[in-house]
């Protein structure tokens, strides 16, 4: 068993949440947020605003650490245990650009029923839940600004 870490973002702007769609040779295809491997060097929230950045296009601020998810899967006959942790990200617009090279076919901001709706997994509607909620309180509570 391998253990590995990735890090990601809950990018909010207006109240719309930044999903991503993959299609990996038809062998993996859905919406996802946007996350990825820590490079040597770099902090936990480097890697999240690099990954939103690189897959979605999109120029972010980190706002707070929201949590993280656990899920296995194999590589051959190894097991990969990965752990994600997850950032509640704002941004300045609802600017994004999938990253073609890297299976991404389309993104965009969508209301959080529709993004939630759309994710395939449900690791990722869970922890995409707890951002929204924490983005809604900050938003009652004068907290949250549209960069």
């Amino acid at each position: 068993m391998k253990e590995a870490i990735s890090c990601g973002g809950i990018v909010v702007y207006r109240g719309k949440i930044l999903v991503l769609y993959k299609n990996f040779y038809d062998h993996f295809h859905g919406w996802v947020l946007p996350k990825g491997t820590v490079e040597p060097g770099e902090s936990y929230e480097q890697t999240a605003l690099r990954e939103v950045k690189e897959e979605g296009g999109s120029v972010a601020n980190i706002v707070k650490y929201i949590g993280d998810t656990h899920y296995s899967f194999k590589v051959g006959n190894e097991e990969i245990v990965k752990t994600v942790k997850w950032y509640l990200m704002s941004t300045k617009s609802f600017y994004s650009k999938p990253q073609k090279d890297e299976f991404f076919e389309d993104s965009g901001f969508y209301k959080y029923h529709e993004a939630y709706h759309l994710l395939k997994f449900d690791n990722e509607k869970g922890i995409l839940e707890k951002a929204y909620n924490e983005f809604r309180t900050l938003k009652q509570n004068g907290q949250w600004l549209d960069n």
